[in-house]
This record gives C-alpha cells, structure tokens and sequence, in this order.
C-alpha cells in the first residue's frame, strides 16, 4: 500500500511535469510564430521603404535618358535635311555612333494613315507597320497631330516628345530597348533615337533593387528571398504571338519585376492576389523543396507614381506586391533550443524539489501515526478502565442492592438519594462510553463533564446511534472540532448566573453523516 502510495505521487510529479512542458512547447511556438511575423512586418516595411526609394532612383535616371534621347532627336533634326527621302540608313547609321545612340529610326506617315519604320540604321526596323502596336501607334498620331498625349502610359512626356518604357523590341525579341519619339511639325518624320539597356542594368547591379535585394539577405540569414510581383500578370509570363509566328516576351508585364522566384508554390498566385486586392498582408508556412518556409505577401500601393509595369491589358499598375521568403526552421531551432533549456531547468528543479517532497511526506506520515498511536492509547486505556468499572459494577453491585434494601426499610431517604445518584453516574458513565462507540471522544466528553461540575453548569449529553470505529484515522480531527464547540458553549454560558448555565451536546448518525451540535 505504501509503495503505490509512493508511485502514485511520483507518477503525478511526472505527469504534471510532461504537461508543463507541453504547454510550454505550444506558448512558446504560438510565441516565436508571431515574434517572426512582427519582425517580418517590421522588416517588410523597412523593405518596401528602401524598395521605393531605390525605385524611384531607378526611376530618374531612366527618366534622364529620356531627357536624353529628345535631345539626341533634336541634334538628329538639326543634322538631317527635312525630307525624309533625302536620308540614307548609311548617314543614320553614322549619326547614331556620332551621338553615342544604339540606333537611330524614322517614322513616315503613310497616305493610309499607317506609320511605318521608313528609314533606318538598323536593317531589322525597315518597313515594319506600327499599326498594330499599341499604344505606341495612338501616341504616334497624337505627337503627328501636335498635340498633347492624352494617356502617357508607362513613359515620359517633353514638349514634342515622348519616352516609353524599357521593352522588347518588335523587330527583334532578343534586344530590350528604351525609344524615344519626337516630332515638332517641320519636319516629314518623326525621330526615333533608341539605347539599350546596358546603362540600367549596370545601375541596377549597382544600385538597384537586385542589389539590395542581396545586400538585405546576407545582412539577415533568415531571409531566403525577395521578389517585387505584378499582381496582375503573376505568376505566368506575358506575351504577343506576331504575325510570323514569333512570341514576344513584354518587360513592362513581366510576373517578377525584381528579385528571385526560387520557392514556387500552388498557394502563391492567390495569396498575391489577395494580399493586392484586399490591401492587407498575407503570410503561409510551407515546405517547398526541402525548405520549411515562412512567406510573407505585402501589398504596396504607389498612385501618385507611373510604374514601368501594367497588367495583362496593358494598363497602368498602381501598385505591387513585395515578396519575402524566410527559413521557418530559424524557429524550430529557437524552439529547440528552448525546450532543451526549460528541460535542463525541470531536471534540475525536480532534482532539488522530490527530496523535499519527501521528507515532507515523510513528517506528515509520522505525524498521522502519532496520531493514531495517541488513540489507540487512549483506546486500550478507555477499554481497561471500562472493563474494570464493569468488573468493579459486577463485585459491588449484590452489595449495592443490600445497601438499597436496607435504606429503604430504614426510611433513610436521604441517603438513599445520594446512594443512587452516585451509582446512576457511574453507569451514566459507561451508557456514554458505549453510546459514542470511540473510547478517545468519549474519554473527552468525559473530561467535559468534569469541567462543567467545576463551573456548575448542567452538561447535558443526548448521544445516541453514533458508531466512530471506522473514523478512528480521523479522531483526532473530530477531538478538536468537537472540544472546541463545547469550550465556546461554556465560556458562553459562564457569562450568566449558576441557575442559568446549561449546556447540551446532542449526538447522531443518520444515513452515514455524523451530525454534532
């Protein structure tokens, strides 16, 4: 009994222990989760601030080479003679290494209202329609008609001029290009200077966003990725089938404008779009080619800024998405290292604490047996005092019962009455040992009694039908419940005169409960 006793609290240490920990082990991930996507949030906005700034540099210089190609038009103008059909490719192709220009085009505006590419240093652009181009084509009637462009598009506006995007080229899918386009009405055509993008991938590896897409990285081992992604074209390519059958890729509407897409998932497009459309960040834990990623969608609206992107109709973007990608299992570790921790601390806790759980058992046990121990004491000498009283009630009582008979028939009444109270105490006595049935409440009561003679108060005892052998582990307890009822009673009852002092115990068991007043 007492080795299950033993288990049973050691099981219970154990078990209370294992749910600590378990609980622990929840709080503390639901903890590093939404530590990680604070500092993602935070780190997110740090991003998108230093995202819009290096933009919007990019942004400039390329507006700058705009500036420049107008001015390469008009050194075009003042260099070549205004008919168009006095113009060689040959004097083209040496004006364009002269202004230090990729290629140099000129655009005739035809009787049918087609533009086409009429002159050319470049073989490729000869006589290709620009009627299918759009909206390249509105704004080359607008700049023929002289007036102001009524829908800039992705580009730059100057008096006389207007500036497109970095794109692919129509006659050749291989070259990315910025053109420039100006017209001021003396002459027969129109300039097209264009340059390559050789300067602004030199600035962007430099500068821009790719570069500090990478200096944020391995400024941060948690980073996998970032990425800026058009919305609206995510995550599949945008192209023109032509004429001949060749695909045209377009740069303005490319799904990943900046940055990596290297930890594709099937969850990606609709968490872009969702995170755009309803302008609220977006985050998901997946595992994505062995990787355990936590990915983070944050919307970035810029309505006061052209973007160089538009969406799949060729539209305006106001706005994208930025992409960070971070290594989930940054947390498993932290989480790890944090479970070893809290066990190292229980180990060690539990080391110091279960000897003094024991001893403390142990002093509790031995109180409880002294306990016992006291009333089976009083037990036995309750028992040896009750079967002397009854042997010395047997011996006496033939001697009694003459004592009785003789009074009697002297007519002495007096002594009769004392004779009899006395004897009648004595069996009072033993009705009340028998009645409470535990020989240490009863050895109480009768201590009691003795001190309610002292005061002169009549203690009246109406105990009857209580059984207490199978309390006896708890006499102890009972004792002072019940001494300290009956002292209250008596100091209560010594505050009135003699006649007046009564106290009366009453005593029952009824349907196993022990009542006591």
């Amino acid at each position: 009994m007492q080795r299950n006793i033993w288990y049973m609290a050691i099981s219970t240490i154990v078990l209370l222990v294992v749910i600590n920990n378990c609980v622990y082990f929840f709080i503390t991930r639901s903890m590093l989760v939404e530590q990680l996507d604070t500092e993602l949030q935070v780190l997110g906005k740090q991003i998108e601030s230093s995202v819009e700034q290096t933009r919007k540099g990019s942004q400039m210089f390329e507006d700058q080479i705009g500036r420049e190609l107008r001015s390469a038009s008009i050194a075009a103008k003042y260099a070549l003679s205004n008919d168009i059909e006095l113009i060689t490719n040959d004097q083209l192709t040496g004006l364009a290494t002269e202004l230090d220009i990729s290629h140099i085009t000129l655009l005739k505006q035809m009787d049918n209202k087609d533009i086409l590419l009429y002159r050319s240093s470049d073989p490729s652009q000869l006589m290709k329609s620009t009627r299918d181009w759009d909206p390249w084509f509105r704004i080359f009637n607008e700049l023929y008609d002289l007036k102001t462009i009524s829908h800039e598009w992705v580009g730059m506006t100057l008096p006389s001029f207007w500036s497109g995007p970095y794109e692919v080229a129509s006659t050749d899918n291989k070259k990315i290009y910025k053109w420039g386009y100006f017209y001021d009405g003396t002459t027969n055509f129109m300039i097209d200077p264009y340059v390559d993008n050789v300067a602004m991938t030199n600035y962007n590896q430099a500068t821009g966003l790719d570069r500090l897409f990478e200096n944020l990285k391995k400024a941060n081992d948690s980073i996998l990725e970032i990425s800026i992604v058009n919305p609206n074209t995510f995550p599949n390519d945008s192209v023109t089938v032509n004429k001949d059958g060749s695909v045209r890729e377009h740069v303005v509407q490319r799904p990943v404008l900046y940055g990596s897409y290297d930890f594709p998932s099937s969850y990606d497009e609709q968490d872009v779009k969702k995170a755009y459309l309803e302008s609220e960040n977006v985050s998901r834990t997946e595992k994505i080619g062995g990787s355990h990623t936590y990915k983070m969608f944050i919307p970035v609206q810029v309505p006061d800024d052209k973007l160089a992107m538009v969406d799949e109709n060729g539209s305006e973007m106001g706005g994208y998405v930025l992409v960070i990608v971070s290594d989930y299992s940054l947390i498993q570790e932290k989480l790890l290292e944090s479970i070893i921790r809290v066990a190292i601390i229980t180990i060690m806790v539990t080391a110091i604490m279960l000897p003094i759980v024991i001893t403390v058992m142990r002093y509790f046990r031995k109180l409880r047996e002294q306990a016992v121990q006291v009333a089976q004491d009083t037990y036995i000498e309750e028992i040896n005092a009750l079967f002397q009283s009854i042997r010395s009630q047997r011996h006496d009582f033939i001697n009694q019962v003459q004592t009785i008979h003789s009074l009697t028939k002297m007519k002495m009444y007096d002594e009769l009455e004392k004779f009899t109270e006395a004897i009648a105490g004595e069996i009072h006595y033993v009705n009340d040992f028998i009645n409470i049935g535990n020989p240490t409440v009863a050895a109480l009561v009768r201590s009691k009694i003795s001190q309610a003679e002292g005061f002169k108060i009549d203690f009246v005892r109406d105990v009857k039908s209580v059984n207490l052998h199978a309390m006896a582990g708890k006499t102890l307890d009972i004792n002072r419940i019940l001494g300290n009822l009956i002292d209250n009673a008596f100091d209560e009852v010594l505050k009135h005169s003699e006649q007046n002092r009564k106290v009366i115990l009453y005593g029952r068991e009824q349907e196993g409960m022990l009542y006591l007043k």
